[in-house]
């Protein structure tokens, strides 16, 4: 196997068992953790009998560790990153230590592993596999409608609380009436939930069901009932222009707000 200086190492989100072979071995292997929260991060070295040492290093004290971590590589030692739940650096720490670290010439890698985006994605059936995810929501009315309406014609996912997932769905619903979401809580756990309906009815089912655990929301694209057969004209004109199938899908997908797909398929016949 490959040496590495530097680990980032994906943990569970919920149920234990999700995490790698390779995980532990890792986690085994290095001579210190960088954990978000050393109690959240001891329960999982505890069930898995991993014995290595931890250091606390979250968004609150990210640059004050970056000269302890460089010291500890440089001094020939090896270290792994692991947050809370999930991947590092998606939506956790770790962006900050990373940079410094290549920037200082230390190899570093990422292990495969648990993620509540993509544990979403894989059992909800959409369109095509483009998508934007968002990360957690701005807290503004403002800011939520503006994304909303940005990404009206693309799937967008985010993260949101318990505590504020039915006021941030109202939001997008007020701006998209006849939007669609999926939502997805207490993933991989014994309480796990998906919904996929009309934005307007999952907010129904939030508000008569308790809402606990965090939440992953995927937003449809709204489609727009356009005719494709009215289209061939314009890819023609564009492809008289030089432009290529991708770049005619994209142009006609943002003005008429059309599936991308579908305007490629006439580029690509043509």
């Amino acid at each position: 196997m490959k040496e590495f200086d530097f680990y980032i190492v994906p943990t569970p989100i919920g149920n234990l068992g999700d995490i790698t072979l390779r995980a532990i071995e890792i986690l085994k292997y290095v001579d210190l953790i960088a954990c978000e929260d050393s109690r959240v991060t001891q329960k999982l070295l505890n069930h898995f009998d991993i014995r290595t040492k931890c250091v606390s290093y979250h968004k609150y004290n990210e640059k004050e560790r970056i000269n302890q971590i460089l010291e500890t590589l440089k001094s020939g030692k090896k270290m792994a990153l692991v947050s809370d739940a999930g991947t590092p650096l998606i939506c956790d720490p770790g962006s900050v230590i990373v940079k410094e670290l290549r920037q200082n010439g230390f190899s570093i890698t990422s292990l495969p592993g648990a993620n509540a985006v993509i544990t979403l994605l894989s059992q909800v059936s959409r369109e095509d596999e483009e998508f934007t995810f968002i990360g957690f929501l701005p807290k503004t009315q403002s800011k939520i409608e503006e994304i909303a309406l940005k990404y009206k014609h693309n799937d967008f996912i985010f993260y949101e609380s318990p505590n504020r997932i039915i006021q941030t769905l109202e939001i997008i619903q007020k701006v998209r009436p006849d939007s669609k979401c999926a939502i997805g809580r207490e993933l991989t756990k014994v309480f796990e939930e998906i919904v996929v309906d009309k934005t307007e009815n999952i907010i129904s089912h939030l508000k008569n069901n308790i809402t606990k655990g965090e939440f992953v929301c995927l937003i449809f694209r709204d489609e727009k009932q356009t005719d494709t057969a009215g289209f061939e004209e314009k890819v023609k004109l564009l492809q008289g222009k030089g432009f290529s199938a991708k770049d005619i899908s994209v142009i006609l997908s943002e003005l008429y707000g059309i599936n991308k797909n579908k305007i490629y398929k006439i580029a690509a016949d043509k």
